[in-house]
Parts: structure tokens; sequence; C-alpha cells
């Protein structure tokens, strides 16, 4: 028997979103690939904080607090990269610079997320499960569709907290909860 004591709790991320400009550059090149990839309809985002399992009120408390005080920062690509698993499908890699870093590390402490693995910031273009030599072809596409997309620099402006039920692989359940302007530097 399923007895939930207390609030409801679902997942929930924090990520940065791309000025308009970037935003509709990316989801150029996403919409390209998944024409011919497949893989669902997603925003393009930065994960700051990876999915954790909280109440919604508890989530948008962490959330105000870890976004008090942040200063808009720069994110730079670093390549287009693939990945093992399918929300690392075909990726932008961007630089680890200390500000992404920083801005991630300070996030999750106010969360109190605890990441199994090193932080890799990056920008997803598809999710899906598909071969090694399929991911190979998107990476080499997406190259080709939009081929300064390796030297892209922008400024994070804002960060938005999304529930993202990590089970559901359409993303059609995901949606913004907040969203907070980044203090001009």
């Amino acid at each position: 028997m399923n007895s939930q004591v207390g609030p409801k709790k679902d997942w929930y991320s924090v990520w940065a979103l791309p000025p308009d400009d970037v935003r509709d550059r990316v989801k150029k090149l996403m919409d390209g690939l998944r024409s011919e990839f497949g893989g669902p309809e997603f925003e393009p985002h930065l994960t700051v904080v990876g999915a954790i399992n909280l109440s919604e009120q508890d989530a948008l408390q962490k959330f105000k607090s870890a976004v008090d005080g942040v200063k808009v920062y720069t994110a730079s690509v670093q390549s287009v990269s693939t990945g093992t698993f399918f929300y690392q499908c075909v990726f932008l890699l961007l630089h680890p610079s200390p500000e992404v870093l920083e801005t991630s590390a300070h996030c999750c402490s106010h969360f109190g997320y605890n990441n199994s693995t090193p932080y890799m910031p990056h920008m997803s273009l598809i999710y899906g499960d598909i071969t090694d030599e399929e991911k190979k072809k998107a990476q080499e596409k997406a190259t080709i569709l939009d081929d300064g997309i390796s030297n892209l620099n922008f400024p994070i402006t804002r960060l938005a907290l999304y529930k993202t039920d990590v089970g559901d692989k359409t993303t059609k359940s995901w949606e913004k909860v907040a969203e907070c302007d980044l203090i001009s530097a």
C-alpha cells in the first residue's frame, strides 16, 4: 500500500537558459537533428542542478535562496560531443570555466544535491538511445547545420526551476515552475 505522508514530491532540476537569440539558434539545430535522428522536443538548457526529489514548496524555497545574488556569467561551447546515455546523447560540451562550475556548485549546495559524477557542463541537442554510429553522424550533421556552433559564447542571464520527471522520456510532462533573472555583473 502506498500511503504518502506529507506533501507530494516530484523531480526538479535547475536549468541555465540561454538568451533568446541563442535559444532560437540552438532550437533550429535541435529541430534539424531530430528530423533525422528522432527523440523528444525540449528547451535548450544547461543543467545546473540535476534531478532531485522534493515537494514543490521546498523546491521553490531552495531555488529562491540558490539564485539570490547569482550574477550573469558566460558559457562557451568547447565542442559538439556524444555521450553514453539517453539524456546525454549528442550535446554541446561547454568549457568548464570557474564561473560555470561555481554557479553549479553554489546552487547544488542550496539544494543539498550531490552528484555521483563530476559536473560536466553541456547543452543537449538530442535525447535518444541511438547507436554510436548514429551519434557520430548526428555529431557531424550538427557542425554541417551550424558550422559556427563550436565557437559559440553566450551570457547566462536566467536560471529556471523545472519539474523534470526523469522517467518521462517523452519530456511532455516537463514544465517550468519558476524563473529568475540574474544580476548584471
